[in-house]
């Protein structure tokens, strides 16, 4: 097979370019919907798409998949392929909504066949009747590239190595500690999770929050309350951006996630593989990610009362979180090993390429 990559301009996509010895075209692709932006992209790509004579085209994210779910059809690439990652339409309302909903409509039409990285979201989207059910599938247990398991691994972090995250923060040895990987925002359930962690305190637990991830104030911004609960908490500590988000994992007792939406949540099985269980929202692609009361506990989305009794379940029962550490693991393992899923996506390449071109 010969690769191409094609993203937005930027570092990070010479970086993994050169690294896998791969070619890689950058087109500028604003991420909010800009008409004459978009058109251009949209040349560009159409352009690229005739010169390069793709048998198959790849998406991801909602704008690049409609931009090459288009370019596809306009360039006649046989196969076109895009990866529903979750729905941004689903916290939003009126136009915005409506309008993010059909762009998901007419991808699921125009593209030859699509993938959900979760099979509740595959379930939701033919449910909507944005997407027939035999336009749409899941490989393997779900995710969009599963785990390394060389790269996230408990044997790997031992002695110095794993203090050195509670020393570099402050963090006490006898301490217990959440952990968070993500965006900063408030879809991903941080003022709950601020919340809920504010009444551990309360109750007298000794527990740190490590928060991981960037802020978004601009496209969505934390309450003051909650700004300012994270600024002055000396048991909140917060990481930003991480390159090594396994070297937290390393050092948490718990994994929260309490979003409001996701595709499938790969850091929860990257917690996972790391032997750590989780606490997450019971909502589409998270039902996916933990299986309740084996490998984590789900909670109902919003509620920071659920959010703390589940918090306080896992942090009171040493034998509870180890168990489920040890599950998780054992599944993380078994059905998310990133070189299966990798195989996979291979295979469906084969099939399709070999059906249609």
């Amino acid at each position: 097979m010969d690769v191409t990559l094609v993203s937005s301009p930027g570092p990070v996509l010479e970086e993994i370019g050169k690294s896998l010895h791969l070619s890689y075209h950058a087109v500028p692709m604003a991420r909010k919907p800009e008409p004459r932006r978009d058109l251009v992209s949209l040349f560009v790509l159409t352009r690229l798409f005739r010169h390069k004579r793709f048998d198959i085209v790849h998406s991801s994210t909602p704008k690049a998949g409609l931009l090459t779910a288009l370019a596809g059809v306009l360039a006649r690439v046989p196969v076109r392929i895009h990866t529903f990652t979750g729905q941004v339409w689903v916290g939003m309302g009126g136009l915005s909504r409506g309008i993010m909903r059909q762009c998901d409509w007419l991808m699921g039409r125009l593209d030859t066949h699509c993938y959900a990285d979760s099979g509740s979201q595959r379930d939701f989207l033919v449910n909507e009747g944005l997407i027939a059910a035999s336009r749409i599938s899941v490989l393997g247990a779900g995710s969009i590239s599963g785990v390394d398991l060389e790269r996230f691994n408990p044997e790997v972090f031992g002695g110095k190595r794993a203090i050195a995250p509670q020393r570099e923060l402050g963090v006490s040895e006898q301490s217990l500690v959440i952990l968070f990987v993500g965006r900063l925002t408030k879809d991903k359930g941080i003022r709950e999770l601020v919340s809920a962690f504010r009444m551990l305190q309360i109750d007298g637990r000794d527990v740190e929050l490590i928060l991981v991830g960037p802020f978004e104030p601009e496209r969505d911004p934390l309450p003051r309350e909650t700004l300012y609960e994270l600024s002055h908490n000396p048991r909140i500590h917060v990481v930003g951006f991480s390159h090594e988000p396994e070297k937290y994992m390393a050092i948490a007792d718990v994994f929260c996630l309490p979003s409001y939406r996701e595709g499938f949540g790969s850091v929860v099985i990257e917690a996972a593989a790391m032997g750590v269980p989780a606490v997450v929202s019971r909502v589409v692609g998270l039902v996916d990610a933990v299986i309740d009361g084996e490998t984590g506990l789900l909670v109902s989305p919003k509620e920071v009362d659920a959010l703390r009794c589940a918090l306080t379940k896992m942090l009171s029962a040493p034998e509870i979180r180890h168990r489920m550490g040890r599950a998780a693991r054992e599944r993380a393992v078994r059905d998310f090993d990133s070189r299966m899923i990798n195989r996979m996506v291979a295979e469906e390449y084969r099939k399709l390429g070999a059906r249609h071109c």
